[in-house]
């Protein structure tokens, strides 16, 4: 059989539970993996097909057509089936089927399309052949007698990239009943959706897992640009089996205060607040019987609170591993270091072609970048010199590969490279050199940040006040004026994605923008130095506070959870507004805090809320007596349900005496029944009644139905405690 190329169908297989066999009963697993590895050589060939690797009990093979690949499949099960496997028990094979273009090289094959197989085959049963959407179209008219796909929808494949639509082969005297399928969706987790495929690490990736075996702490180290985050994603995603209660991932670079950084585990968790406990201590609690992995992601700035509460959870966790990726270590006990290289480059002396090029995965990382933009670009052996010179004096960073693959829309290989030579030589005085892993790539940002348009420049440098990403509304409002217009941001938008400066996510049906952290970093600094900051800043804090003024109004009706999740969606821009405009002490700085207190009171923010209102209160320019009122009654109600009942009681009085003074009286009624809350914790059923009462009363006045609910609701329960059981009935039947 010679080996195909072109579009290929790969079927791969591998033995379901083979561990567990191996470790049971070694000897009769030798003898059986012989008879297992001789009739699925023999189903494939049979049918045309090509075994180019076998690793383990695992089969790769490829055919020139996807008929001849599911009939292999076919029967290689049958075959399994009707052997007597004696001490073992039946050998359950799982297989996957998927079609593409792959590259050859040494009678092996690489690509996406081989990675796709993969994930699609680590999806299955023991019994089950799985199809991805291509194979199905070249067999869907073609199939054996009697044998029909199911189609099983939609899955995330584990390796982060699109979703795949997977067919299941049924077919008469095998199994077609099976659990549902293994993907991302059957594992608890928030890894979220790439829109890049991943390339190489194979290494890298496979050290970083056996180095999670046997240690509980690891963290990725690298300057930015070097793919930390995404390997740690990738990790994550081939380790789901093995952490039952969930992989969570969570983004640190948003931070700017070091004492969230356990409020932002927990809430991605889910894990809320209690009162008189610190979040650190509710979280240690709900993890601790839990098997869970955690991600770390951008730790460098928040280091040693980043690194004291993981050692603090691992302490009281014995079933948690962290996987953290920082630019420098966290020098606590247990931890182990894995330093994330460079993806491999050629040397740029050497001579190459196109063939020989491919086993590089800067090379290949490349070549899949620029194909994005340029669906005729191609590797030649007339440019595979150029390529190679450019990959390795970009010393293999990701970030920087990119950068420079999104040129390929207008320029060639030799052009790239040919501009990289000057921007290196003004960087270095002249020198040719090799630079260090840093210097290269704020050469490239700069190369890249200064073939922007002016228009483009402006708005990449306006875009870097947002944190954790931001909406094309957002943009528009936030960035337009003084050389950019709100109608142009969504192309200019779109040019900075095509130029790898900008990133795109999906959530909700909405797009998604956002800048990785070194070139937010970058844009930033060049913010700063345009004058723009201040001005900027102030915009988006004016958007933002908008945004919660009308967001917040869901969070007292029927879309409560609609609000919460638009509000937790942009947590980080939130924080960002309210660390400025309490830190300039700006006109009305208690407005956008007191509007978000109904977010952290039901969102569960208790400690991080309450600070923001302090700090808000305490430096305040323009204190009037409703505002303190109102912040005061936040203060007290967010004291109150952390326990701190003194701290609640002392702000609720504070909060009523402004509010009365200032004729709120819907402030005042809420006040009142949270302070009626607080004395009746400490039995003082007479005071609680008469504030229960009052509010009654005041609720009444201004018609707040939900308040006097509540009010109605809290009179019952003084009665009830008091012993009048028929008055507090009465109260409970009208609330």
């Amino acid at each position: 059989m010679n080996q195909p190329t072109g579009t290929i169908t790969f079927l791969f297989t591998d033995i379901e539970g083979s561990t567990k066999l191996w470790e049971d009963c070694p000897e009769a697993m030798r003898l059986a993996l012989a008879i297992h590895d001789s009739l699925l050589r023999q189903a494939i060939e049979q049918n045309n097909g090509y075994v180019f690797k076998t690793v383990g009990d695992a089969f790769c093979a490829a055919f020139p057509t996807a008929p001849e690949a599911l009939t292999a499949a076919n029967d290689a099960h049958f075959a399994l089936l009707k052997q007597d496997w004696g001490e073992t028990g039946p050998i359950r094979v799982r297989m996957g089927l998927h079609t593409g273009d792959a590259e050859v090289r040494d009678n092996d094959y690489f690509g996406p399309t081989l990675n796709r197989a993969a994930r699609l085959q680590s999806i299955a049963y023991g019994c089950q052949t799985l199809l991805s959407q291509p194979t199905y179209e070249l067999v869907r008219d073609r199939l054996p007698e009697n044998v029909t796909l199911n189609p099983l929808g939609l899955h995330r494949l584990k390796d982060l990239n699109r979703a795949e639509t997977v067919y299941q082969v049924v077919c008469p005297g095998l199994p077609s009943e099976f659990p549902a399928l293994k993907s991302l969706e059957s594992f608890p987790n928030n890894l979220p959706i790439q829109l890049t495929s991943f390339i190489g690490r194979e290494r890298e990736m496979s050290e970083i897992k056996q180095l999670l075996k046997s240690n509980r702490l690891v963290t990725l180290l690298g300057t930015g640009g070097t793919g930390k985050s995404r390997l740690s994603l990738q990790v994550g995603a081939d380790l789901l089996e093995q952490f039952p209660d969930g992989i969570w991932f969570v983004e640190l670079a948003p931070l700017t205060d070091s004492s969230l950084v356990p409020q932002v585990v927990a809430s991605v968790i889910g894990v809320r607040e209690e009162a008189g406990r610190t979040i650190s201590h509710v979280l240690a609690e709900s993890l601790r019987q839990r098997t869970v992995l955690i991600i770390l992601d951008n730790c460098e700035h928040m280091l040693d609170a980043t690194a004291r509460l993981a050692q603090s959870l691992l302490q009281s966790c014995p079933h948690l591993t962290v996987l953290a990726s920082s630019r420098e270590a966290f020098t606590v006990p247990g931890e182990m270091v894995f330093r994330v290289p460079s993806l491999s480059q050629p040397e740029a002396a050497s001579r190459h072609t196109a063939a020989s090029l491919s086993q590089f995965e800067a090379v290949r990382l490349f070549i899949d970048r620029a194909a994005s933009v340029n669906a005729e670009f191609a590797v030649t052996n007339s440019n595979a010199p150029a390529l190679a010179q450019l990959c390795a004096r970009l010393d293999g960073i990701p970030l920087a590969i990119e950068l420079a693959a999104a040129r390929a829309r207008s320029l060639s290989v030799e052009e790239i490279n040919g501009k990289l030579d000057h921007c290196f030589r003004i960087l270095t005085g002249g020198s040719r050199t090799a630079l260090p892993r840093q210097q290269t790539l704020r050469a490239l940002v700069d190369w890249s940040y200064d073939l922007l348009s002016d228009p483009e420049k402006t708005l990449l440098r306006r875009v870097s006040v947002f944190y954790d990403g931001w909406t094309l509304e957002a943009a528009e409002q936030v960035c337009a004026g003084g050389g950019v217009e709100d109608w142009e941001a969504l192309d200019l938008l779109t040019s900075l994605r095509d130029k790898s400066l900008a990133v795109t996510e999906q959530e909700n049906g909405r797009t998604r923008y956002r800048l990785l952290e070194t070139i937010r970093q970058y844009a930033r600094d060049r913010l700063l130095e345009s004058g723009e900051a201040e001005s900027v800043q102030s915009s988006h804090y004016e958007y933002f506070n908008r945004f919660v003024e009308v967001t917040s109004v869901q969070l007292f009706g029927a879309q409560v959870q609609a609000g919460l999740d638009l509000m937790r969606g942009e947590h980080g821009n939130l924080r960002a507004a309210l660390e400025w405009v309490i830190g300039n002490r700006a006109p009305n700085a208690l407005r956008m805090p007191v509007a978000m207190g109904q977010f952290w009171y039901l969102g569960g923010y208790l400690r991080e809320g309450r600070e923001y209102l302090e700090q808000a209160l305490a430096s305040a320019a323009d204190l009037t007596a409703e505002l303190e009122g109102q912040t005061c009654f936040q203060i007290g109600r967010l004291a109150s349900e952390q326990g701190d009942y003194g701290a609640a009681r002392t702000f609720l009085e504070r909060g009523l005496s402004c509010s009365q003074q200032a004729g709120d009286k819907r402030s005042a009624a809420g006040t009142l029944n949270s302070l009626g809350g607080v004395v009746f914790r400490h039995d003082d059923y007479t005071l609680a009644r008469s504030c229960f009462e009052q509010s009654l009363a005041l609720q009444r006045e201004v018609g707040n139905q939900a308040g006097i609910a509540a009010a109605l609701d809290n009179l019952g329960n003084v009665l009830g405690r008091s012993g009048d059981y028929e008055g507090a009935r009465s109260y409970h039947v009208q609330g």
